[in-house]
């Protein structure tokens, strides 16, 4: 068989999936080819009979990339690298009011609704199928990846997976459509999820981001626990943060004047708005309750306390904590200073009664002793 005839059939092979010597699957390039002039020169200048079933090719063509290629009787295919990524998906959470709700919001998606997996009732996940994927269309199996997710949450956070900046306010729009107490600023969070198939352990970590050997649909609902309760403890944290500040500025004008001004009816509702922000952030958020796809797999639970450990979530709310105990201790302090004056007020005003009874009693005397006349 002739040079020339060799490869022109070795060019027109279809596409095959073989395995390399090193046990990973390696997939053959397809046609129309475009190789190296290094690879080019293999093909033209060396018979077909002087190759075996595979001869490794180092490929320095920048359309490939340093990737390691070999001959087989298919054709030539790259070995894919142990580090290879199949792609990048965008994290974004969103905290944009303190109840939205789910029932609706569902009723008014329910194509689009994913069946729950856990009895936890917080939470709504929809899908959306990716168009610019086009993956569908051409009849291949669709991947989780492959689609537009998000997860809205009772307490106010929403997550997004998958979605354009360009196509968030879209989304985000129907959540507002369902949402009570709207943020005149709304808290946002970035993060991402790499795909390595061949990645040996269930999952990796690196700075803002996860990576997985695949993403699926529980994997988004422990994802987006963790990052929707974490935007949700931002904001939290602000408000305490903002209480901490107004108390720190009585304090520094006590210390010059010797005296505060404060009413007892803003003393209360700063105790509601403290009492109000612990009780949102352990029973609304449920920051302290795990969840349930993580009791019954251990790949999730490990991402779940990765994340966990990754967003600080315990290490803020020790803070939070230690921020309320400083507002509970000046609430204290000062409910202490009102109830004095209001003490002091009522004695002033005893002792006054106390003057007018002794002064009419006084009169009365003068008048019936006939000290006084008219």
């Amino acid at each position: 068989m002739g040079r020339w005839r060799a490869a022109a059939i070795l060019f027109n092979r279809t596409i095959f999936t073989t395995t390399a010597s090193n046990g990973s699957p390696s997939v053959c390039l397809p046609q129309p080819l475009h190789i190296s002039p290094t690879l080019h020169r293999i093909f033209i200048f060396r018979s077909f009979s002087a190759v075996p079933n595979r001869v490794p090719v180092y490929n320095s063509d920048p359309d490939y990339g340093s990737n390691d290629f070999y001959l087989d009787n298919y054709g030539l295919c790259r070995v894919p690298k142990q580090e290879e990524e199949t792609g990048k998906i965008p994290v974004k959470a969103y905290f944009l009011s303190t109840s939205i709700n789910l029932k609706s919001m569902q009723a008014e998606n329910l194509a689009n609704v994913v069946p729950p997996t856990s009895r936890s009732a917080n939470y709504v996940a929809l899908r959306y199928y990716n168009i610019s994927s086009g993956i569908s269309a051409l009849g291949v199996k669709e991947y989780v990846s492959n689609h537009q997710y998000m997860v809205v949450f009772q307490y106010g956070s929403a997550v997004l997976f998958n979605i354009d900046d360009d196509e968030v306010e879209s989304y985000l729009d129907m959540v507002r459509r369902h949402a009570f107490g709207l943020l005149p600023e709304m808290r946002k969070d970035d993060y991402a999820i790499k795909e390595k198939p061949l990645l040996v352990e269930d999952m990796q970590g690196g700075p803002d981001y996860i990576v997985l050997r695949a993403l699926d649909i529980d994997g988004i609902r422990i994802i987006g626990s963790v990052l929707g309760q974490s935007i949700a403890l931002d904001y939290f944290v602000s408000q305490v943060d903002g209480m901490v500040e107004e108390f720190a500025a009585i304090n520094r004008a006590m210390e010059k004047s010797g005296t505060f001004a404060m009413d007892r009816k803003k003393l209360l509702q700063l105790v509601g708005k403290a009492n109000s922000n612990l009780a949102d952030v352990i029973l609304k958020v449920g920051l302290f309750e795990r969840s349930e796809i993580a009791w019954r797999e251990a790949k999730y639970a490990q991402i779940y306390e990765y994340l966990r450990e990754e967003f600080e979530v315990n290490q803020r709310f020790g803070n939070l904590d230690i921020k309320l105990k400083f507002v509970e201790h000046n609430i204290r302090l000062f409910h202490e200073v009102i109830q004095n004056r209001r003490s002091d007020l009522l004695e002033w005003c005893i002792i006054f009664l106390l003057t007018v009874e002794n002064v009419i009693s006084l009169y009365e005397i003068i008048r019936e002793s006939g000290a006084v006349t008219f």
